[in-house]
């Protein structure tokens, strides 16, 4: 990996941030931050869009379900996308590993368990820098300066972004990718630590899944539609479009007789309520 294209996914990083001073949450943290969605922009800058996808499809189901209540996080996502994924490409370049496989998969997941949790320490920081800031904006509004107050918002995120999300990343891409190159050139997969460390890799995404389906499931029967559109998936082979399509007329039937289960209740509120008035 160049120098130049080093900067470019750090700077990528940097613009993934959900301050005002860059794309803000909905833009920057919801959609650049995305593993899937980062994948193609990282692809872009390393020249193989089809590669980096593939490499950021199993991150993005591992992460699928990550919240941050109350500000904290289990995981950084920019440095799952803007690291992780320039890195795991890398390496399975290096070993000659195809992006599509399970040993490709499997990887990718692995690496990005590392990835977020040196991108908490990154995250953390960056609050603690912005902290400061925000200390420096109070202490001139005491003293009447109000011009303060846009700096504070638009201006000193900035720097703060630039030391913990542009340096690191850009940094950990381009001296990281050649340390990575060196020891996949050498990687047996054969070797049992090798296989242990690929084997907890494809069970992360998995639990990923798990999680998602805890918070979206209310009852049982909810895993029905949950099984039948994974059969359908897997014996059928349908593209995500197709699927979509599916799923979509199944949560339209499924609003149709959930309000014509409704129906007859209120319309019998509706009789209750006129007999009251007569």
């Amino acid at each position: 990996m160049s120098l130049f294209q080093a900067i470019l996914i750090g700077l990528m990083s940097c613009t993934a941030a959900s301050t005002i001073a860059c794309l803000g949450t909905t833009v920057g943290n919801y959609t650049l931050n995305r593993p899937l969605v980062a994948s193609l922009f990282v692809g872009l800058i390393l020249g193989d869009v089809t590669g980096c996808i593939l490499i950021g499809i199993p991150m993005q189901v591992m992460w699928i379900a990550l919240v941050t209540p109350g500000g904290t996080v289990a995981s950084d996502l920019r440095a799952v996308s803007y690291i992780g994924i320039p890195l795991a490409y890398v390496g399975c370049r290096a070993a000659g590993i195809d992006y599509a496989s399970d040993e490709a998969f499997q990887l990718a997941s692995s690496i990005s368990a590392l990835t977020g949790t040196i991108g908490i320490t990154l995250f953390y920081g960056t609050a603690m820098m912005n902290l400061i800031w925000q200390h420096i904006g109070w202490a001139q509004l005491d003293k009447g300066n109000f011009e303060i107050v846009g700096k504070v918002d638009a201006l000193m995120p900035l720097i703060s972004h630039f030391c913990l999300s542009f340096l690191p990343v850009t940094l950990l891409c381009y001296f990281g990718s050649g340390a990575v190159e060196e020891v996949f050139q050498y990687l047996d997969v054969s070797v049992w630590y090798v296989k242990a460390l690929l084997t907890v890799g494809s069970v992360l995404p998995a639990v990923g899944m798990s999680i998602l389906l805890k918070s979206v499931v209310n009852k049982t029967s909810d895993l029905l539609y949950f099984m039948m559109g994974f059969v359908l998936a897997a014996a059928m082979h349908l593209t995500l479009l197709a699927a979509t399509v599916i799923g979509g007329v199944f949560a339209l039937i499924n609003y149709q007789l959930t309000m014509a289960k409704k129906a007859p209740a209120a319309a019998a509120g509706v009789i209750v309520e006129e007999e009251e008035d007569i």
